[in-house]
């Protein structure tokens, strides 16, 4: 699922050692709110150090992330997981940037002319 909108908060990272592993873990929280006659606002969640690192989400960037939703039940009780695994840096305008133009090449024909009819 995408959803295209303004980074509003950034909360505090969290990290924490795997019970099972035993490896270190970090996660972050994102709220996003999208544009409209209606806007919506989500909370999302990063994990790893390095895609929080490669993502770099500030407040007030206007972003397109790609989300995963999940529910897990934990005593009798469901809860939702949002987790972002793409992000995309759009411009003002929501917007992606343009890209780069590329050169015309115009072939010209053995006579010097150009094939075009016109």
């Amino acid at each position: 699922m995408e959803l295209n909108g303004v980074i509003i908060a950034v909360l505090p990272a969290k990290s924490g050692v795997s019970a099972r592993t035993g490896k270190p873990w970090f996660t972050q929280e994102y709220v996003i709110e999208t544009s409209g006659q209606h806007p919506k606002k989500c909370c999302f969640e990063v994990f790893g150090e390095d895609r929080i690192k490669q993502f770099n989400l500030q407040q007030g960037q206007t972003v397109s992330i790609q989300i995963d939703i999940d529910a897990s039940e934990y005593q009798g009780r469901w809860y939702n997981s949002i987790k972002c695994y793409n992000v995309t840096h759009t411009d003002l305008f929501g917007q992606q940037p343009a890209p780069e133009p590329q050169p015309v090449v115009q072939e010209v024909n053995e006579a010097g002319t150009d094939d075009l009819p016109f």
